[in-house]
């Protein structure tokens, strides 16, 4: 029978049953999920009287695995559990040694390992006695193409809505900084007039100061459909607008659209579906985009402009001769544009 997946659903799934771990070994690039689940922990399993004798944060610069065991050993007082909660676990030296505590964990204490911008090798022991007993989660980056879902399912979540043209600005403009786009969508939806409209491009141009017409969004569809006029116009707004605008913030949106659109033209099935499933996209509507540039592109024009993509990325950080990034947006769009 195969193991099932450890996610962040199924974890706080647990913690709402009461049915609580010996460990949790959180991991992973993406630190978003991993304060997500130990704040819960250390919100949930605890009440409030409780947590006063019965809760503490350690630090893995601080601590080591003799402390941590010590402190896992011991009974709670007045309560049911204990929960001990190691942030940056990645600091911790001779990791293996909690081996030796797992094979017996403590039933009463909840142990809470939090390790950001890395992993643990799965291949050793430790891990293995990990997943005996406790819970190993990977937070993983998001793809760009999954940002659109996280923010609708953010909202909804807080119960309201958002119009997907502002979905679409805030992933441009945000990025795949999860924590930030919480921060920000936390912003909109407390701003938001109490009622069921949801939130709009306006709404988003006003709290977060993303223009709903000078954007990379806005500057993608532009140069999906060649439109001279309308991609000329927002890079000049950039060029103008650096602090809000740059080059290194442009430059990823339009690799990842051209890599993608490279794809697209391989996609065995040239439909919404065919090409979403080739792409990985979660859902047909995301390869909209990519069918709407087909025919103003090939595989041959979109494979320099990639080059000079990587070209323009190079000079924008001072590679080349005098090389500064003045003008150099500009530059790119023309040369994509005529392609």
């Amino acid at each position: 029978m195969a193991k099932q997946e450890v996610t962040y659903d199924s974890i706080i799934k647990e913690i709402n049953s009461r049915q609580f771990a010996p460990v949790y070994y959180l991991m992973g690039e993406e630190p978003y999920y991993i304060d997500r689940i130990s704040d819960y922990i250390a919100e949930n399993v605890l009440t409030e009287e409780e947590r006063g004798f019965n809760q503490m944060v350690l630090y893995g610069q601080d601590t080591d695995i003799g402390n941590i065991v010590a402190s896992a050993k011991r009974y709670p007082m007045m309560a049911e559990y204990q929960v001990i909660i190691v942030k940056e676990a990645q600091a911790l030296r001779n990791i293996d040694e909690l081996t030796y505590y797992l094979q017996k964990p403590q039933p009463t204490t909840v142990l809470v390992f939090c390790h950001k911008y890395g992993t643990l090798d799965r291949r050793k022991k430790v891990a293995t006695e990990i997943e005996k007993v406790g819970r190993i989660f990977e937070s993983k980056k998001l793809k760009e193409t999954m940002l659109p879902s996280f923010i609708t399912n953010y909202v909804r979540a807080k119960g309201t809505a958002i119009d997907m043209k502002a979905a679409n600005m805030m992933t441009e403009c945000v990025g795949a900084d999860l924590n930030r786009l919480a921060s920000e969508l936390d912003k909109l939806i407390i701003a938001k007039p109490k009622n069921d409209e949801p939130i709009t491009p306006e709404l988003v141009e006003e709290c977060v100061g993303i223009s709903k017409d000078y954007n990379v969004f806005e500057l993608k569809n532009a140069l999906m459909v060649k439109d001279v006029v309308k991609a000329n116009t927002i890079a000049k707004y950039m060029e103008s607008n650096k602090k809000t605008f740059p080059m290194q913030m442009v430059l990823p949106m339009l690799f990842n659209f051209y890599a993608n659109l490279m794809m697209a033209y391989y996609a065995p099935e040239k439909s919404e579906s065919g090409i979403a499933a080739y792409l990985d996209l979660r859902s047909p509507w995301q390869a909209k985009e990519y069918m709407t540039a087909m025919p103003y592109y090939n595989a041959w024009k979109v494979m320099y402009i990639i080059s000079d993509i990587r070209k323009y990325d190079a000079l924008s950080k001072g590679y080349g001769a005098n090389a500064t990034d003045k003008g150099l947006l500009l530059e790119l769009i023309y040369h994509i544009l005529h392609k």
